[in-house]
């Protein structure tokens, strides 16, 4: 029997990888793990899981066919736990680094319900910053 127990990693089909990854590590806080340029695969950390960046013009890229776009996205959204999640300084950080995102609302994830935003990454897909769940 299967029991997982955590994310290990995602995987998105880019079109500007140099713009994705200021996002996810300039404004996110992720950072740089591994930079394979020779077969167009950049990873980046989160925790203990990887966001692995696959250009759509690289070598891995080319395997999937049409890039991601409004009629064809990558998936719905990925989901990073943040802790502390101070919702304020969270807000005012997204939108000093040019980012939108959506209000702080209470929604369920792993680990019960609490706090989370939304926020579009440079090519449109959505990633969410979930806090703690309440007590």
């Amino acid at each position: 029997m299967l029991r997982p127990s955590g994310l290990d990693h995602i995987v998105l089909r880019v079109v500007d990888v140099e713009a994705m990854l200021a996002f996810y590590v300039d404004v996110l806080g992720c950072s740089r793990d591994r930079m394979r340029p020779e077969l167009g695969l950049y990873q980046v950390r989160a925790g203990t899981a990887l966001i692995d960046l696959v250009p759509v013009d690289g070598p891995l890229g080319r395997a999937g066919g049409a890039p991601p776009g409004r009629e064809g996205r990558n998936l719905d959204h990925l989901c990073l736990r943040v802790e502390p999640f101070d919702a304020e300084a969270i807000r005012a950080w997204l939108e000093a680094h040019g980012a939108h995102p959506g209000p702080v609302e209470q929604r369920y994830g792993a680990e019960g319900t609490g706090p989370s935003i939304y926020v579009a990454d440079p090519e449109g897909n959505v990633v969410e910053l979930k806090g703690p769940p309440a007590p």
